[in-house]
């Protein structure tokens, strides 16, 4: 199965011949695939508050871009033709839309993003544009033809909304059906336009850039380090000018600024919290009735659990992360938590050494019942 997802290619050979090289189109990668939600169905999703859905209208250098929720009045006044509807996190919100997106775990969890869909009708589209991180475009119903470039100039236009690139020149083209996939590197140059009415699944991945996670960093020392002493000078000389800041102060705050030192573990800390941070709009609900432990216990042993599709559990050696949180668990809790973490569920039954910490993952809502 994964080998047809990936044109015949092992995961070991696309990792090392295309990931992050090439661009690489998949003709029937998921055989019948047509979709996973109505056009309808995803119109009602942008309708919630708690959705982040998007609608971009235009073509050339004429673009508009406005931000859900939406009604079902503003879709009824988009016009016939050149409008696109997205919604992101889909795997968030549908069963399905996670399952889906499972099929791709040849990739570390701490790189996915999540999965996006966009509906549009005939002559949608987003523009020609590039992005920052690689991203697999599944064909739902409908076609999309799709323009690619591996061009340098990423010029884009001024006072648009859209980082619509100002020159587009295309160096292969294809014609996307349902089931096809589309795999793209960073910076390929892309435009998508419908055929007719379609949906397609783009499943994105993580690249923050060097200033977000260095500032990421300092941010986790300055909540984790702890610097003794203070600034004092007994021996402090009479200055000619009162407003310089000498060269013994600078050099003290020198000797104070270098006792902040960190090492490989302090970043496996860092790395782990910050890649397991869900995303700012992401929140948790708690069960509005939850079971109490016995029931849970008896309950899970009988079907299992699994995360909450918008839980982040990884691990970096002994350490684990979820959620933004560090532990370290317990020697006999390690294997089965490796086996949460990789595959996101565990099978009945629930072993005793797990319940009493994933209990309260699930009063927290980040645990699931795993029902048949």
């Amino acid at each position: 199965m994964m080998t047809a997802l990936l044109g015949g290619l092992s995961p070991t050979r696309f990792l090392r011949d295309v990931w992050h090289k090439r661009p690489l189109l998949i003709r029937n990668a998921i055989p019948g695939f047509t979709g996973l939600l109505s056009p309808g169905e995803m119109q009602r999703l942008a309708a919630r508050d708690d959705v982040e859905s998007r609608l971009v209208q235009g073509s050339g250098t004429h673009w508009q871009l406005d931000h859900g929720p939406f009604s079902k009045r503003d879709f009824k006044r988009l016009p016939k033709t050149d409008w696109t509807l997205l919604v992101q996190s889909l795997n968030h919100l549908l069963p399905a839309a996670d399952t889906l997106l499972a099929r791709f775990n040849f990739i570390p969890h701490a790189r996915l993003d999540d999965l996006m869909v966009s509906y549009a009708v005939s002559g949608g589209s987003v523009g020609p544009h590039f992005d920052s991180y690689d991203v697999f475009l599944l064909q739902g119903q409908g076609h999309r033809r799709w323009r690619i470039s591996t061009q340098t100039d990423l010029a884009i236009l001024d006072d648009v909304p859209l980082k619509i690139l100002r020159h587009f020149e295309a160096e292969d083209e294809w014609v996307l059906g349902p089931g096809d996939l589309l795999y793209l590197p960073p910076h390929v140059a892309h435009y998508g336009v419908a055929e007719d009415e379609c949906m397609t699944y783009s499943i994105g991945f993580r690249a923050p850039t060097t200033e977000e996670m260095a500032h990421g960093f300092l941010m986790h020392l300055q909540d984790t380090i702890a610097l003794e002493g203070r600034y004092a000078d007994p021996d402090l000389r009479l200055q000619a000018h009162p407003g310089e800041i000498g060269r013994a102060m600078l050099g003290q705050i020198e000797g104070m600024i270098a006792k902040i030192k960190w090492g490989k573990r302090d970043v496996a800390e860092f790395a782990g919290r910050y890649l397991s941070e869900p995303k700012p709009n992401v929140f948790f609900d708690a069960p509005d009735t939850p079971l109490n432990r016995a029931a849970f216990n008896k309950y899970t042993n009988k079907h299992g659990i699994a995360l909450n599709p918008k839980s982040r559990l990884l691990f970096a050696g002994k350490r684990f992360f979820i959620n933004g949180e560090a532990f370290t668990p317990a020697a006999g809790e390690t294997a089965l938590l490796r086996q949460l973490a990789d595959q996101r569920h565990l099978a009945p039954p629930v072993p005793a050494t797990l319940r009493e910490r994933l209990y309260d993952w699930y009063e927290a809502g980040w645990l699931e019942i795993d029902t048949p």
